[in-house]
């Protein structure tokens, strides 16, 4: 059995139509959905369990990304734990059968990870984003020693990514992280010898539509993490990302110019430099007392439980 683990929070019709896409697949092995309520106001848990879905509700306040993901994996039957989000949409319908696939090759694979398509209503600068992360050529990553270790390596998402039941037991998501529970799991997995596999076969459409204060907001979350999980303090992993903040800032503004959205480009780089500050904050969150850390963060109720 497949169990496809579903955070929910508010869905509204983007859980509707993730769940729709769900059904919509051509799979043999029997699927099953469990979705995680944390405080839906909106009808969620009744939508979800009208489209067959197991629900388990909890308090809003015990929402955390690794925590509520690893409570979903547990309440799961099937042997294989698929993730995505209420706002992920499977493009097609052999999305779940891609994404899986990988899984039954090889027991070094620790875990798939698949595409994200950007959506129509996506600015400029974030459907540039999904296109530089996720491209269009399949890759397995593995990491020989930890200099290997950087955001290339480690990359995976938990938007759209397969896990066997059996590892996830060996190696849980941490909980005592704001967000990119994802990225911390991969980076654990891979150094004890497992290799993540990326299938642009298995594609979701999915983005964020967050506004300059949003984008600096989203990435000091990101920086918080990357300094707690030690993500990226390597001399090599800090080379890495330059070169790819270069090849990505080079790529951006020849992306703009080669789809017509030059007029974007003030937009764009003050969007972009806001993720940069917020990353390069976040990474500093030690220095700011917890009133401070609450105004910067995406997820204030992280700080207000004392981080």
């Amino acid at each position: 059995m497949i169990s496809i683990v579903i955070p929910v929070r508010d869905g509204g019709s983007d859980l509707v139509r993730c769940l729709e896409a769900v059904h919509s697949q051509r799979i043999d092995e029997e699927v099953e959905i469990v979705v995680v309520d944390s405080g839906s106001t909106d009808g969620s848990p009744e939508r979800a369990r009208r489209l067959g879905a197991r629900v388990f509700e909890i308090p809003p306040e015990d929402f955390n990304h690794g925590r509520t993901r690893n409570l979903g994996a547990e309440l799961a039957r099937g042997e294989t734990l698929v993730f995505t989000s209420q706002d992920a949409y499977a493009a097609d319908d052999r999305w779940l059968r891609s994404l899986v696939a990988p899984l039954q090759t090889t027991s070094e694979v620790a875990g798939v990870y698949g595409r994200h398509v950007a959506l129509d209503t996506a600015s400029p600068p974030e459907r540039y984003y999904w296109e530089f992360m996720y491209g269009p050529e399949p890759r397995i990553q593995r990491v020989g020693d930890p200099t290997e270790v950087n955001f290339e390596t480690t990359h995976f998402s938990n938007v759209n990514s397969a896990i066997p039941r059996s590892l996830l037991r060996t190696f849980a998501f941490a909980e005592d992280l704001i967000m990119s529970e994802d990225h911390e799991w991969s980076r654990r997995v891979l150094l004890a010898g497992y290799s993540i596999v990326y299938e642009p076969r298995a594609v979701v459409l999915h983005s964020h539509t967050y506004s300059i204060v949003g984008a600096f907001r989203r990435f000091f979350d990101s920086g918080v993490t990357a300094e707690r999980s030690f993500m990226g303090d390597t001399p090599e992993a800090r080379a890495v990302l330059r070169r790819a903040s270069v090849r990505y800032a080079r790529g951006e503004v020849a992306w703009l110019w080669r789809t017509g959205r030059l007029a974007w480009l003030p937009y764009t780089a003050a969007y972009e430099l806001a993720k940069l500050a917020g990353l390069q904050v976040g990474r500093r969150h030690r220095w700011f007392p917890v009133s401070v850390k609450r105004r910067l963060s995406g997820l204030p109720s992280f700080w207000e439980k004392g981080g």
